[in-house]
Parts: C-alpha cells; structure tokens; sequence
C-alpha cells in the first residue's frame, strides 16, 4: 500500500485496529473520510474526542454516562424497587430496547472468571450489595450471560444476596445456554425477562 501517501496510510493502520474492521473496510473508510466536506470530518474528529473527554461510569448504576447519573438511574419513572443487574453496559441497551424492563440497573463491569484471574472484588459486587444495603430495592434480576460465567456469576450473588430481604430472580428461558445477551433478539429477551424464575 506504499502507493497511498502516509496521511492515508496511518488512517488506515488506525481504522484497521477497530474491531471488525479490516485493512480493505478500513481502506474504503478512508477513502470516503477523504471524499466527504471538510466539516463531516470535523464533525467526526469531534464526536470521537468529545466521546472520550465526556464518557464516564455512572456513580450508581455503573452504566456510561455524559454526566455523574445517567438517564435511568435519573428517571423518576422508573421503579427504583426493582434492580437488574447485568454484566456490562451492552446487555443493559440489550434490555431497555426489548422495553420489558422499567426498573433500575446494576451493571457489574463483568463475570466471575477464575481462570482469567476475575474474583468478586474485580467486579462491582460490593457496590450492588451497598445498594441492597440501602433498603430500598425490593427484587433483584440476575440477568448475566448463560455461559459459564454468568452461570457463576449469578450464583455467587444469589448466595451474597440470600442474607436480605430481597427477592431474587434469575433471567429465564429464552436466552441461549452460552450465548451473550447483547446478541439475543429484541422478543426473545423480552419473553426472558418477563418469565424470569426464583433462583
């Protein structure tokens, strides 16, 4: 590709470390960047750095956020009773498109994975038992991933969990055994969650 000057070839060699990307789509993309009016270009750049200047993790849910709440968690219309606690912010966009869920969230930043060196203390359990601590969060929604560690994820805060005086319910079927909730259809995640079972 020494036929393309280095301007164009470093927009490819960065394009082409984005997942699912590349070098041929990562080459088209640069071709159309160059093509387009100066100002989309800007505007892009700008989306790009404005996304890393801004985003962050919202102070109680864990889910990102332009701002110290997000959305939900600063909904007043949402049932603050009820708590679904996912593995990362992808999963909880999964559920709030299949619209059978109007509680809050708990989003755990990951699963339980001995072998990858993953124990409680390197997800955002502590945190979710604070929140039960508070009082206020009547059911809990175990809503990780069916593979193998969701699976252990999910038991491991259901036994934390048996202490108080919460409801605990599992995502039920529906969702493939080791597949990853991000990936599931919109009815197939909405019949899920609404014949979840006790765990």
């Amino acid at each position: 590709m020494s036929y393309y000057p280095s301007s164009i070839l470093n927009l490819i060699k960065n394009l082409s470390k984005l997942p699912g990307i590349g070098e041929k789509t990562a080459e088209r993309l640069a071709m159309h960047i160059l093509r387009i009016p100066r100002g989309d270009a800007e505007r892009l750049s700008r989306s790009i750095l404005e996304l890393k200047e801004k985003v962050r993790l919202c102070s109680v849910c864990f889910a990102l956020s332009d701002t110290d709440i997000c959305n939900i968690c600063g909904n007043p219309e949402r049932d603050a009773a009820f708590l679904c606690v996912v593995e990362q912010p992808a999963e909880m966009v999964a559920i709030e498109r299949s619209g059978a869920f109007k509680g809050l969230y708990h989003i755990l930043q990951g699963a339980l994975s001995p072998i990858d060196g993953v124990g409680p203390d390197n997800i955002r359990i502590r945190e979710l038992i604070s929140r039960i601590e508070e009082g206020q969060i009547r059911e809990v929604v175990l809503a990780t991933g069916t593979n193998m560690e969701g699976e252990a994820t999910a038991s491991y805060i259901a036994e934390c969990l048996k202490a108080y005086p919460v409801n605990i319910s599992r995502i039920a079927s529906g969702v493939p055994i080791g597949g990853e909730l991000k990936y599931v259809d919109q009815v197939t995640l909405k019949r899920a969650m609404e014949t979840r079972h006790a765990v």
